[in-house]
């Protein structure tokens, strides 16, 4: 187990090949996958989705989606991090918890830890952020990291928001 950030509260990880029930068990609720429209999760596929999205982007880029636990429990809670999207050339931040753990800060936390890894670690200049326009939450948590609104985008059906933050120079 590769622990690539700690904060006060939390653990992130990086996801193994072992880990899809994990995945399956997080986007198998629909409110969770709510604003990101993605299709009813099959377990096999989140083997998958592991091996040829998440796993190879710590390869390619040092970076990528974590697992995130409760550091007292160990307990699995969601994902966090950040992802290189080769098509816009650019670096996402995302986030994805498990809906229990909705309300306690955890999407701030970690969110906040990786920027600063970005920035500080991985020397990054720019990292950006989309959230659904009515997630109201999720656009919250990105004010609350410093990242500012820029615009408006339309995402395969949905409008989306857009914020980035840059590193202090």
């Amino acid at each position: 187990m590769k622990i690539i950030l700690e904060t006060e509260r939390l653990f992130l990880r990086e996801f193994t090949l072992q880990d899809g029930q994990l995945l399956f068990k997080l986007n198998n609720n629909p409110a969770v996958i709510k604003y990101v429209h993605e299709p009813k999760p099959v377990l096999t596929e989140m083997d998958a989705v592991l091996e040829n999205i998440i796993l190879p982007q710590y390869r390619l880029y040092n970076h990528g989606r974590w697992s995130v636990h409760l550091k007292n429990t160990k307990k699995f809670i969601g994902w966090a991090g950040l992802k290189f999207v080769a098509e816009k050339n650019e670096i996402d931040l995302g986030y994805r918890f498990l809906q229990p753990h909705w309300g306690f800060g955890y999407a701030t936390e970690s969110a906040k830890a990786i920027i600063n890894y970005g920035f500080s670690t991985l020397h990054l200049k720019r990292i950006m952020a989309k959230a659904h326009i009515e997630n109201i939450a999720s656009q919250n948590v990105l004010l609350k990291c410093g990242l500012f609104f820029y615009g408006t985008e339309m995402e395969e059906t949905r409008n989306v928001f857009k914020y980035e933050i840059f590193q202090n120079i």
